[in-house]
């Protein structure tokens, strides 16, 4: 969408205002349409549960409880495009409803204390296991679903079983088919059969407390609510330099090409949603490496040579690949120190 001054000062006001004072409301908004599109689904699946849902800071569920928290900005549409601007892109339809099926997952999880029961550790691992955001994962791995990106369900037991709820969940999904002979399908026959001795009994729905996050105990800002975002720690940037020149060319040899960092400055919003995409990393990780990515390409006197389309696609694998080997040293490094401790 195009910027204009009139978008300028609205966001201005917007980004300065707190969340609790913004009115937000399910009623009304594309999320209520999300719900009801989610308790279809659980309804067609026989499932009487209709766990609550609220808007909060982020998709997710109080820990050990019931409710799901939906990301505030879907309830306004200012909101997405601020929303969008930020992370590159925003959650269609679709991709919202494999974050509720997810959510839902959870959200039963908690509300029937399916973790406690001996088959739960036996198939998904120790529900008590302690939750590293950065975490190694199997791409070949066959013993988990694949449902979000980044190999989600590799992270924790919770999460294992929040996937392979929301694939057993997925309309038109023949999972029995699409897992044969993986070692995920067992936990999904193992769901199966739970949900068919508890798909009738709809536990007492519950309302969020402050703790939990509901918009009106979100008395920051807006701005505020961006600031936090995790920026990648890059210490000297000319570590890029040999990569950028394999992107791009210099001056001398491509005089006529759109200077690099324009071109980065352009696309930079679909870049960021492209490789947080792929590489499961926050926004604000992604655009740090691209900014400096930038710095150096203006340094360098950079150029586009080749296709728009080309050098899109490879700075998109490169800025993956950067991500990715971040994302996996963090891991590394924290099950190293879990290991010294």
């Amino acid at each position: 969408m195009e910027r204009t001054a009139s978008w300028d000062s609205e966001r201005v006001q917007l980004l300065g205002r707190r969340i609790s004072e913004l009115g937000l409301s399910i009623a009304g908004s594309r999320v209520e349409r999300l719900i009801a599109r989610l308790y279809d689904e659980l309804a067609e699946r026989g499932v009487a549960f209709r766990p609550p849902v609220y808007l909060s800071d982020q998709w997710g569920c109080p820990d050990g409880t019931p409710l799901i928290g939906v990301p505030f900005y879907l309830a306004d549409e200012r909101l997405e495009r601020i929303e969008a601007e930020h992370a590159g892109a925003i959650e269609g339809d679709d991709e919202a409803m494999r974050y509720l099926r997810h959510e839902a997952g959870h959200a039963l999880n908690y509300a029937f204390r399916l973790h406690e029961r001996p088959e739960f550790g036996m198939l998904f691992g120790d529900y008590h296991r302690r939750y590293d955001e950065h975490y190694p994962a199997d791409p070949m791995s066959r013993e988990h679903v694949r449902h979000i990106l980044g190999w989600y369900a590799q992270k924790h037991p919770d999460e294992d079983f929040a996937e392979t709820f929301a694939v057993w969940m997925t309309p038109g999904l023949d999972w029995r088919i699409e897992y044969a002979e993986w070692g995920a399908l067992a936990k999904l026959e193992w769901l199966d059969g739970i949900m068919a001795e508890i798909s009738g009994i709809a536990p007492a729905p519950l309302e969020p407390t402050d703790d939990d996050l509901p918009v009106g105990a979100m008395t920051w800002t807006v701005a505020d609510h961006y600031a936090d975002d995790e920026p990648l720690l890059i210490g000297d940037a000319r570590q890029f330099d040999g990569d950028l020149r394999r992107v791009f060319a210099m001056a001398a040899d491509a005089p006529a090409g759109e200077p690099a960092e324009r071109y980065l400055a352009r696309h930079e919003g679909e870049l960021v949603a492209r490789v947080a995409y792929w590489a499961g990393g926050g926004p604000g990780a992604v655009r740090s490496l691209l900014r400096a990515l930038s710095e150096r390409a203006t340094t360098l006197g950079l150029r586009v040579a080749g296709l728009e389309a080309a050098t899109l696609i490879e700075l998109t694998a490169f800025g993956t690949a950067v991500m990715m080997h971040w994302r996996y040293t963090h891991a590394f490094r924290a099950a190293r120190a879990e290991v010294i401790s």
